[in-house]
C-alpha cells in the first residue's frame, strides 16, 4: 500500500507525532494525543483492516513509536499510551481476522498484514529496545504488593503481550532462506531478549509465589522462545558429538554414498561405446496397446525396465479436501550462542521455576482461569521440559509435579476431548488435530520418563515408576487409547508426523507393558464390558422372543402340579431365603423396575417348573420391598402364598412390561415407517466394570485389523525419509502380527509388496538390513502359501481381517462350522420348494401376514422372520424386503366405502361420552385407535384430537337433606346407580379409587382422631403450625397438579391400560396391578416425596412435639426414614385431592374451635357464675358434638350387619361406605346435628371448599 492511498486524517495525525533527526526524536506538543487518536483509530477499522495496513505502509512502528519508547521513556503517560498502541499494532494476525480467511480477497489483507508483522519483527530484534521494557519491567516488578498500583499492572501484563506478540509473529521462510547454524530473526530476537536481561526477569515471575498471576503469560513467551528447538539436541549443545550421533552421520552418509555410486554405475551401464543418434522402435511382445496389436516402444532398451503405462498422462488432480495435511512446525538448529544461552535458560528454568509454574498453571486451568485452549501451552512445557531432563541429566524431582497418575489422566482426557471434536467439528478439523498431536506428545513424553525412571540406579525411582506403570496399565481406557487413535486417523486432517509419534508411543507403550507382564507373571487389568439389554419395541415381539403368552387352559393344566410342589415346599422349614437374591444395590437399574423385574422372574420360575426357586424369590422379594403388600404381607399364611403365586402366574406380565403413555400411536408410526429389520429387538447397552488376568497376546490381537495395518504400512512407504527409529518401530509391530501372531497374510497386499520390491531394488538397502529381512521373510512366506493356495494372487488385491486370514491359510469353509450359531443355516432344495409352495398358497389372502403362516407351517424351528423374508427376494418371489412390513393392522389403504362407514359411525355417536369406543366396537373393518383419529382429522369430522376424548361425569353431592340416614342412603343409591350406566372402565376407576391408595384408607380410618388431635394442639398454642402445615400441603397440591401426576385414572384415559385388553380384566383395578404398572413404567410416577422444612423456632418446636408429630402420622406425612434424612416428607403417593383433604380437616379443627362460643348458648344449664362449671358444660358439648360424627361414621355398619357391639362397628367403617360418604357429605351431617345458626356457617364453609377443589 502506497503512502499516497493513505486517509488524510490518518496521515495528519501520523504527522503530529513528531519527526527523527539523525539518532535523536522529538516529539511535537500533540504527540500524547496523537497517539491516543491512532488507538482509536484502531479500534473503528473495518473487515479488512485498513487502518492498520495504512500504519504499517507508513512504518509508523519503525519510525516513530520505537524511537518514543527508546527515547522518551521519562514521560510516563506518552510512555504507556505507545505501549497500547504497539500491543495493538503488533496482534497476531489470527487475532485480527478470526481465522484464515477463505476469500481470495480477504486473503490478500490477510497476508498483507502478516508481511507488516514480519517487518516489526525484524525492527524489534535489537538490544535498545528490550532494554527498556526490561528496565521498566524490572522497576515496577520491584514495588511491593501493597504499593503497586491498578495501573502498574496492566502496564506489567501490556509489556508481556507485547513481547508475546513479537515473538509469536512466524518467520518468513522464503526471505530468510537461513541454514542451521545461522541466526535467523528469531534467534536474533533471542538473543536481544538475554542481552537486556528480560530472561531472568521471566524466570523471576515464573518461580516467584507472589507472581502467579502472570504464569499463563510466562508460560506462552517461553513456549514461543523454544519454538523451533529439539530438546534432545538443546541439551547436548555445547558438549561435543556424542558417539551416538557420530554414528548417525555416518550411517547416512554411507546410505548417501551407496546411492551415489549406483546412479553412477547405471549411467556407466546406459552408454554405449558408439553414439547413435537414432535410438531404434522396438516391438514388446504380449503387451497390447491400446488396440490389438503389440506396444510399440520408442526409446532403448535401457528405458524399458522403467516402462509405465502411466508415462505422459496427466496425472489426476486430487480435490483440496482430499489432500494430505500439510507439516506446519518445522525445526532447525540455531546459532551456537543462542543454543547455550537457551540451554542454560532450561536448566535454570528445571531447577527452580517448573514444578511452581506447572502447578499454578494446571491450577488456572481446572478452575477455569484461563483462556480458552490455554491447556496446550501446558501440554507443550510438559513435553518440551521433561524431554529436555531425559536428555541433558535425567532427575526426577525435577519434573515431579507432572510425574503422577492424575498428569496421564489429564492428558488422556484432553487427548480424546480433542479426538472427538475432530470428529465433530469438521470445519476446524485441523486445528483440532494440531491441538490432539501436542497432547500425544505429552503422553509419549510422560510415557518415556517412566520407561527412563525403571533404568534408575535409585530404587525409590524404580519403585514410584512400577506404581505409576501399575495404575496405567489397569485402567482400560489408556490401554484403549492408541486403538481409538489408529482406527480413527484421517491423513487429511492429521500429518505424517503425527501418525510417526503416535506409532513410535505405541511401540514404547508396548514394550513397556510386555515387559511388566513378563516382570509380575500374573497381571490383573480393569474391563469394562457392554452389557446389552434387550427391551422389546411392540407387544408382537412377544411371540418372536419365545415368551408366548400361554392360554388360561395350558395355564390351568400346568397349575395342580406346581401347587403340590408349592405345598411341600411351604411346609419345609429348611427353605432358605438368602439364596435368592432380587435387589441388585450396585446396579444402574432403579429399584422400581428391579421391583418389577422380581416379579417377572418369579413367573418365569413358575413356567419352568420350578416351584421351590420361585416361593423362595416371593419371600425374598417380601423382605426387601414390603410396602404395599406387592409380594403379600409380613403375616400371610402358606395357602394365601400359593394364591399369590397362581396370580402372578396368570398375569400377562411380559405384555405389561412393553407399557408406556401413548404407545399404540407410536406402534403405529413405528410400523409404518420402519423397515423388516426394526422388527428385530432394541440393545440398551449398560457398562459393567470387573477385573480379569490381562493375556499380552490378546491385547496384541486387537491391532491385528486392516485400518491398523494401513497406517503402518502408510507410514513404511517413507521409509526413506523415515529415522532409524522410526522405521525400527514400523517393522517391530509388523513383525509382532505376522510373527508372533501367526498372521502373515495380513500384509500380504500388493500395496505391501510394491514398498518391498522398492526396498529390495534400493541401492542403499543395505542400510535397511531390518526392512530386508522383514522383507523376505513375508515374501517367503506368500510363495509357501501361493503354492497350496491359488487364490493367495487374487486376495493380493485387498486388505484383509482376521477372519479371512484364517481362511487363506486354513482352507475356505473352515470357519463355518466354529461359527454356526453366527451364520444362518443353508437351505436345502426341499426346504426351497416348501417355502415356494407356502409362499404361494398364502400370499394372497387377506387379513393375515404371510410371513407369519410360514413360520408357522415351516418344519424348522431355527428359521427366523428376517431369514424367510431375505430367502424370498433371493428367489426372486418378492422384489424387496419392503414388501413384508408389519403394519400395526395390516389395514393400509380406507376405501371409499370403509370412510363412509366411519362418517356414518361418527355421526351416529358423535353425542356419546365415548365417540372412540363406540366406532371401534361397531366398525366393520378392525383399525388401530390411531388409525381412526388420524382418518377423522384428516376427513374433517373433529378440529383436534381432544374432541375425541372421553367425557367424564362430574359426580355432584347433595346440598341439602332432612337428616341423616336419608341422606346417606340416596347418595349411596345416587351412586350406585350412576356406576351403573357408567362403562365398566369408569366403575373400575371409582373401584381403584376406595382400594388402591394406602394413603386414603389411613386418612379415612383416622380422619375423627386427627380432629381430636387438632383441637388439642390449637389449645396447647400451636395455631400458627398448623396454619403453616396448612399451606404446605395446599401448596404440594397446586405443584402436584400443575406437575401434571400420573395416576391410574390417567394411564387409562391415555389409553395404556385399553392396551392390556382383556388380559388383566380381572386383577388391574387392584393395588398389585397399580404398584406393577408404577414399577413398569417409572417415568410416570412424577411425584417424589416432599420435605417439611420449618424455618421458624414456632414451628420447628412444633415439629418435636409429640403430640405434633403423631398428627403429622394420622395425616399421612411420612417420619425420617433412616439417619441420613433430617426432615417429615409429604409422601410421593398422596393425590392432590388427597391432600387438599387433609388441608381441610386441619381448617375443621380451627372453625370448630371458633364454633365453641356460639355452642355455649345452646347447651341447657351451662350458663353460671363459676367458670370451671363453664368449662365442663364447654366439653361435654364438644364430646356430643363428636358423638354425633361417630354415630354417622358407624351408621352403615349398623345398618348392614344389625349385631351388637356398635361400639366396635364405630371404630372402621366398610371401605365402600367410606369410597362413597364425600368430605362434603360428612360436614352436612354434622351440620345437620347442631343448631340451625351453625348448619349454616358450615353450609358456607362447605361452598368455599367445593368451589376451591
Amino acid at each position: 500500500m502506497d503512502l499516497y492511498m493513505m486517509n488524510c486524517e490518518l496521515l495528519a495525525t501520523c504527522s503530529a507525532l513528531g519527526y527523527l533527526e539523525g539518532d535523536t526524536y522529538h516529539k511535537e506538543p500533540d504527540c500524547l494525543e496523537s497517539v491516543k487518536d491512532l488507538i482509536r483509530y484502531l479500534r473503528h477499522e473495518d473487515e479488512t483492516r485498513d487502518v492498520r495496513q495504512q500504519l504499517g505502509a507508513a512504518q509508523i512502528l519503525q519510525s516513530d513509536l520505537l524511537p518514543i519508547l527508546t527515547q522518551h521513556r521519562q514521560d510516563k503517560p506518552l510512555f504507556d499510551a505507545v505501549i497500547r498502541l504497539m500491543v495493538n499494532l503488533t496482534q497476531p494476525a489470527l487475532l485480527c481476522f478470526g481465522s484464515v480467511p477463505k476469500e481470495p480477497s480477504l486473503g490478500h489483507h490477510f497476508l498483507q498484514v502478516l508481511t507488516y508483522l514480519q517487518a516489526y519483527k525484524e525492527a524489534f530484534a535489537s538490544e535498545k529496545a528490550f532494554g527498556v521494557l526490561s528496565e521498566t519491567l524490572y522497576e515496577l516488578l520491584q514495588l511491593g504488593w501493597e504499593e503497586r498500583q491498578e495501573e502498574d499492572n496492566l502496564l506489567i501484563e501490556r509489556i508481556l503481550l507485547l513481547v508475546r506478540n513479537i515473538l509469536h509473529v512466524p518467520a518468513d521462510l522464503d526471505q530468510e532462506k537461513k541454514i542451521d547454524d545461522d541466526a535467523s530473526v528469531h534467534d536474533q530476537l533471542l538473543w536481544a531478549i538475554h542481552l537486556s536481561g528480560l530472561d531472568d526477569l521471566l524466570l523471576f515471575l515464573a518461580s516467584s509465589p507472589a507472581e502467579q498471576q502472570w504464569s499463563l503469560h510466562v508460560l506462552e513467551i517461553v513456549s514461543l522462545m523454544f519454538r523451533d528447538q529439539n530438546p534432545e539436541q538443546l541439551a547436548g549443545a555445547g558438549q561435543g558429538r556424542l558417539a551416538q550421533e557420530r554414528s548417525t552421520d555416518v550411517a547416512e552418509l554411507e546410505v548417501l554414498r551407496q546411492r551415489e555410486m549406483a546412479e553412477k554405475k547405471t549411467r556407466a551401464l546406459q552408454r554405449g561405446n558408439r553414439h547413435s543418434r537414432f535410438g531404434g522402435s522396438y516391438i514388446v511382445q504380449g503387451l497390447k496397446s491400446i488396440g490389438e496389436r503389440d506396444l510399440v516402444f520408442h526409446k532403448g532398451l535401457h528405458n524399458l525396465r522403467n516402462y509405465s503405462s502411466d508415462l505422459g498422462k496427466q496425472p489426476r488432480r486430487v480435490p483440496k479436501r482430499r489432500q494430505a495435511a500439510r507439516e506446519l512446525s518445522t525445526q532447525r538448529r540455531s546459532a551456537l550462542n543462542v543454543r547455550l544461552f537457551l540451554r542454560d535458560f532450561c536448566s535454570e528454568f528445571l531447577e527452580n521455576c517448573y514444578n511452581r509454574l506447572m502447578g499454578s498453571v494446571k491450577d488456572h486451568l481446572l478452575r477455569e482461569k484461563a483462556q480458552q485452549h490455554d491447556e496446550t501451552y501446558y501440554m507443550w512445557a510438559l513435553a518440551f521440559f521433561m524431554a529436555f531432563n531425559r536428555a541433558a541429566s535425567f532427575q526426577p524431582a525435577l519434573v515431579s509435579e507432572t510425574l503422577s497418575v492424575r498428569t496421564f489422566h489429564f492428558i488422556e482426557q484432553n487427548l480424546t476431548n480433542y479426538y472427538e471434536m475432530m470428529l465433530t467439528d469438521r470445519k476446524e478439523a485441523a486445528s483440532w488435530a494440531r491441538r490432539m498431536h501436542l497432547a500425544l506428545k505429552a503422553y509419549q513424553e510422560l510415557l518415556a520418563t517412566v520407561n527412563e525412571m525403571d533404568m534408575s540406579p535409585d530404587e525409590a525411582v524404580r519403585e514410584s515408576s512400577r506404581i505409576i506403570k501399575n495404575n496405567i496399565f489397569y485402567v482400560m481406557e489408556y490401554r484403549e487409547l492408541f486403538l481409538t487413535l489408529f482406527r480413527k486417523f484421517d491423513e487429511r486432517c492429521q500429518p505424517r508426523s503425527f501418525l510417526r509419534d503416535l506409532v513410535e508411543t505405541t511401540h514404547l507403550f508396548l514394550k513397556m507393558l510386555e515387559r511388566f507382564c513378563r516382570s509380575r507373571g500374573n497381571l490383573m487389568v480393569q474391563n469394562k464390558r457392554k452389557k446389552r439389554k434387550k427391551k422389546k419395541k411392540v407387544l408382537d415381539q412377544a411371540i418372536a422372543s419365545g415368551n408366548v403368552p400361554h392360554s388360561p387352559g395350558e395355564l390351568e393344566a400346568v397349575w395342580p402340579a406346581l401347587a403340590e410342589q408349592l405345598q411341600c415346599c411351604a411346609q419345609d422349614p429348611e427353605l432358605s431365603v438368602d439364596s435368592m437374591v432380587p435387589f441388585d444395590a450396585a446396579s444402574e437399574v432403579p429399584v422400581e423396575e428391579q421391583r418389577a423385574e422380581a416379579m417377572v422372574r418369579i413367573q418365569d420360575c413358575l413356567l419352568a417348573g420350578q416351584a421351590p426357586q420361585a416361593l423362595t424369590l416371593l419371600r425374598s422379594a417380601r423382605e426387601v420391598w414390603p410396602e404395599g403388600d406387592v409380594f403379600g404381607s409380613q403375616d400371610i399364611s402358606p395357602e394365601e402364598e400359593i394364591q399369590l403365586l397362581k396370580q402372578i402366574l396368570s398375569a400377562p406380565l411380559p405384555l405389561i412390561l412393553t407399557l408406556s403413555i401413548g404407545q399404540e400411536g407410536q406402534e403405529e408410526q413405528g410400523a409404518e415407517e420402519e423397515e423388516e429389520e426394526d422388527e428385530e429387538e432394541e440393545e440398551l447397552q449398560v457398562v459393567q466394570v470387573s477385573e480379569k488376568e490381562f493375556n499380552f497376546l490378546d491385547y496384541l490381537k486387537r491391532f491385528a485389523c486392516s485400518t491398523v495395518v494401513r497406517a503402518y504400512v502408510g507410514l513404511l512407504r517413507s521409509y526413506q525419509r523415515n529415522s532409524a527409529h522410526t522405521n525400527h518401530c514400523v517393522v517391530k509391530m509388523l513383525h509382532r502380527l505376522a510373527h508372533d501372531l501367526k498372521m502373515e497374510a495380513l500384509l500380504f497386499q500388493l500395496s505391501v509388496f510394491c514398498i518391498f520390491n522398492r526396498l529390495l531394488s534400493d541401492p542403499a538397502a543395505g542400510a535397511y538390513k531390518e526392512l530386508v529381512t522383514f522383507a523376505k521373510y513375508i515374501l517367503g512366506k506368500f510363495f509357501v502359501l501361493a503354492a497350496v493356495n491359488q487364490k493367495a494372487f487374487v486376495e493380493l488385491l485387498f486388505w484383509k481381517n482376521t477372519t479371512v486370514v484364517r481362511e487363506m491359510t486354513e482352507g475356505y469353509g473352515s470357519l463355518d462350522g466354529g461359527s454356526s450359531s453366527r451364520r444362518a443355516p443353508t437351505w436345502s432344495p426341499e426346504e426351497e420348494a416348501h417355502l415356494r409352495e407356502l409362499y404361494l398358497a398364502h400370499k394372497d389372502v387377506e387379513g393375515q401376514d404371510v410371513v407369519d403362516v410360514i413360520l408357522a407351517h415351516l418344519n424348522s424351528a431355527s428359521r427366523t422372520r428376517k431369514q424367510i423374508i431375505h430367502h424370498l427376494v433371493r428367489l426372486g418371489l418378492a422384489d424387496s424386503v419392503k414388501d413384508f412390513q408389519r403394519k400395526g393392522t395390516r389395514i393400509v389403504l380406507w376405501t371409499e366405502d370403509q370412510e363412509l362407514e366411519l362418517q356414518r359411525l361418527f355421526e351416529e355417536f358423535q353425542d356419546s361420552d365415548d365417540v372412540l369406543s363406540n366406532i371401534m366396537k361397531n366398525i366393520t373393518a378392525k383399525r388401530s385407535r390411531a388409525r381412526i383419529v388420524d382418518k377423522l382429522l384428516a376427513l374433517g369430522l373433529v378440529a383436534e384430537r381432544r374432541e375425541l376424548y372421553k367425557k367424564r361425569r362430574k359426580k355432584l353431592a347433595p346440598s341439602s337433606l332432612s337428616n341423616g340416614e336419608e341422606s346417606l342412603k340416596d347418595v349411596s343409591q345416587g351412586n350406585l346407580e350412576e356406576e351403573e350406566h357408567l362403562p365398566e372402565e369408569e366403575s373400575d376407576e371409582d373401584e381403584e379409587k376406595g382400594q388402591g391408595s394406602e394413603a386414603e384408607q389411613v386418612q379415612g380410618s383416622s380422619f375423627l382422631s386427627t380432629e381430636n388431635l387438632g383441637q388439642s394442639l390449637h389449645q396447647e398454642g400451636f395455631s400458627a403450625p398448623l396454619l403453616w402445615l396448612q399451606n404446605c400441603l395446599i401448596r404440594v397440591a397446586n405443584d402436584r397438579e400443575e406437575d401434571g401426576e400420573w395416576t391410574v385414572n390417567d394411564f387409562r384415559r391415555t389409553g395404556v391400560l385399553e392396551a392390556v385388553g382383556d388380559l388383566v380384566k380381572g386383577w388391574r383395578t387392584s393395588s398389585f396391578f397399580t404398584s406393577l404398572l408404577y414399577g413398569y413404567c417409572p417415568v410416570l410416577g412424577c411425584s417424589q416425596a416432599v420435605p417439611l422444612v420449618p424455618l421458624t423456632e414456632e414451628n420447628e418446636e412444633a415439629m418435636e412435639n409429640k403430640q405434633f408429630q403423631q398428627l403429622l402420622c394420622k395425616l399421612g406425612i411420612r417420619p425420617p426414614a433412616s439417619e441420613q434424612e433430617t426432615f417429615w416428607r409429604i409422601p410421593a403417593k398422596l393425590s392432590p385431592t388427597q391432600l387438599r383433604r387433609v388441608a381441610a380437616s386441619l381448617s375443621q379443627a380451627e372453625e370448630e374451635k371458633k364454633l365453641q362460643p356460639e355452642l355455649e348458648p345452646k347447651v341447657p344449664g351451662e350458663q353460671g357464675p363459676n367458670e370451671e362449671h363453664c368449662k365442663e358444660h364447654r366439653a361435654q358439648a364438644l364430646k356430643a358434638l363428636l358423638s354425633a360424627r361417630k354415630k354417622k361414621a358407624g351408621l352403615a355398619s349398623s345398618e348392614e350387619e344389625e349385631t351388637p357391639g356398635g361400639n366396635e362397628q364405630l371404630k372402621v367403617a366398610p371401605k365402600k361406605r367410606q369410597l362413597l360418604d364425600s368430605d362434603e357429605e360428612q360436614e352436612e351431617d354434622e351440620g345437620r346435628n347442631r343448631a340451625p345458626g351453625i348448619q349454616k356457617k358450615k353450609r358456607f364453609q362447605i361452598e368455599d371448599e367445593d368451589e376451591n377443589d
